[in-house]
């Protein structure tokens, strides 16, 4: 029991496949208090810009409303025109404002959590309608705080306006006594400083909300051991899928050297064990290894250099070397150089003698193999080259 409750303690930071995965879920970073205030900024800052224009605009529109005649009083359907007309004149202030508070609101979630588009988070969820499993939720951490929150800053703003109401009683009631143009003047004045306030601590929420809702956030995500052990696991995969896909490349890699084989200008053997194919032509700097194996893989190598007419030689301290240090499509180390330059001359020889341009050469002479090279005058390197035969085979 001890294990299984530590195992599902969260306190490890969510790796990055969870925070992707729970952006796919849209599971990001939201603070609500930075979209009030940057939708109440701007609808004050813009209603401050155009106060002069929408005060005429305001005062032409209620002069023509109240403006009537015998014929408009003899018709009720020129009344319904009437309105028809001033709600349509007011849509067109209303709209504008609405859309651009709405782009700056979605800016500002943006700013707060990044873009993040997905229909998950709109998909219906039947399990969140039983009580019981949505009880701990009502209860959970971030409900708590953002209900706190919002009492906070429902009594703080409320605090604000009540206040600012009360200092300004008496400039309110002297509003009645002025003319209506002068009147909404006088009121529009009053009202902006109460706003401006509210934006204020609209923007003292929001400072605050933004690192408190990333906190969250991340604490929403933490893993536990368990669960850290579960992803890797299917990061890593199946085991015995991996085995296949190591069998599957190692089947690639040898087809692969089979057919450089034919291209190759000698194969060097250890007759049984060992075989490595080497290419060289006058626009390389150094010999390279095309294709090299052990047991199976070596006589197959044999097979088909030979199927080619490509010269095969018994060397065997040479050939374990090179298995042992030279690497595939690689050129071959520099202390093996004068022995595959001994070889090379040796296999020039052989060509020029079978066309009948020079003598036949006698046996091939001893090679200049360093015996630190030699795997088998090192039992741990001797072990570890029959490891990697044995894993190719």
């Amino acid at each position: 029991m001890a294990d299984s409750s530590s195992s599902q303690d969260k306190n490890l930071p969510a790796s990055q496949r969870k925070l992707e995965k729970a952006r796919e879920e849209g599971q990001v970073v939201r603070s609500r208090d930075l979209g009030h205030f940057a939708a109440v900024a701007t609808g004050v800052g813009l209603m401050v810009a155009v106060a002069p224009r929408l005060t005429g605009w305001l005062k032409d529109g209620l002069a023509s409303a109240l403006r009537f005649d015998a014929s408009t009083l003899a018709s009720t359907a020129s009344m319904g025109e009437r309105l028809g007309v001033a709600a349509t004149q007011l849509l067109w202030v209303v709209l504008p404002l609405g859309l651009l508070i709405m782009v700056i609101a979605s800016v500002s979630a943006v700013m707060s959590g990044g873009w993040n588009w997905t229909t998950k988070a709109i998909a219906p969820q039947f399990s969140r309608l039983n009580p019981i499993t949505g009880l701990p939720r009502l209860l959970s951490k971030q409900q708590l705080t953002d209900a706190l929150k919002s009492c906070l800053l429902a009594l703080v703003l409320g605090t604000i306006g009540s206040f600012y109401l009360k200092s300004n009683l008496d400039g309110f009631a002297a509003t009645l006594g002025l003319s209506l143009p002068a009147a909404l003047s006088a009121v529009g004045d009053q009202l902006l400083g109460g706003v401006g306030l509210l934006v204020l601590a609209l923007f003292a929420f929001a400072l605050i909300d933004v690192p408190l809702q990333r906190f969250l956030h991340a604490s929403r995500l933490k893993m536990s051991h368990q669960e850290m052990k579960e992803e890797f696991k299917q990061l890593e995969g199946n085991q015995e899928i991996k085995v296949k896909m190591k069998a599957r490349m190692r089947e690639i890699v040898k087809r692969r050297m089979l057919a450089e084989v034919p291209k190759a200008s000698l194969v060097v053997m250890n007759p049984t064990h060992y075989a490595v194919a080497l290419k060289y032509d006058e626009t390389m700097s150094a010999p390279r290894v095309v294709a090299k194996g052990a047991d199976l893989l070596a006589m197959k190598i044999r097979d088909v250099a030979k199927g080619a007419q490509v010269p095969v030689l018994q060397a065997p301290v040479l050939a374990r070397a090179l298995y042992a240090h030279a690497e595939l499509d690689r050129e071959i180390p520099a202390t093996l150089f004068s022995a595959v330059a001994q070889v090379l001359a040796y296999v020039f020889q052989l060509r020029a003698a079978m066309s009948g341009k020079a003598p036949m050469p006698g046996d091939l002479p001893e090679l200049l193999v360093p015996a630190e090279l030699d795997p088998h005058n090192d039992a741990r390197k001797k072990a570890a080259v029959e490891a990697q035969a044995a894993e190719e085979g």
